[in-house]
């Protein structure tokens, strides 16, 4: 269903970009607006305008669409406790926490990795 609805979605776009790309430029953007080209009439400029705003409604629906279709069958996850997590590298593993959150188990965890720092500073040795 959803390359289905892809495939919709990539055929709005190519149709809205050609119907805007036939439309007259009324600015003069880049002194290219005037004269009397291929579709130079009222009616002609009405259909396009129509026809641009039905496609832009096509765009807007069919993204809308997928990304509700994207996100549907998505549930949320926890970045704690996956099944299949690694252990650390530096050693013992971190318990789980029983109390507080996980901010009170790394700083547990970082406590018992450190070794016991100095009482005051250290003066250099030279060998």
């Amino acid at each position: 269903m959803q390359t289905v609805v892809i495939v919709i979605h990539l055929m709005i776009v190519t149709v809205m970009i050609g119907a805007v790309l036939l439309q007259k430029s009324e600015g003069g953007g880049l002194g290219m607006g005037g004269g009397a080209g291929f579709m130079s009439s009222r009616g002609t400029a009405n259909l396009l305008t129509r026809t641009t705003a039905i496609l832009a409604v096509g765009f807007f629906l069919t993204s809308l669409f997928l990304s509700w279709y994207a996100g549907y069958d998505r549930k949320p996850s926890s970045i704690i406790s996956q099944p299949g997590q690694t252990q650390p590298a530096g050693g013992s593993p971190i318990a789980p926490p029983t109390s507080g959150g996980i901010l009170d188990s790394l700083k547990k965890a970082d406590e018992q990795q450190q070794a016991p720092a100095p009482t005051g500073p250290q003066v250099p040795r030279s060998q």
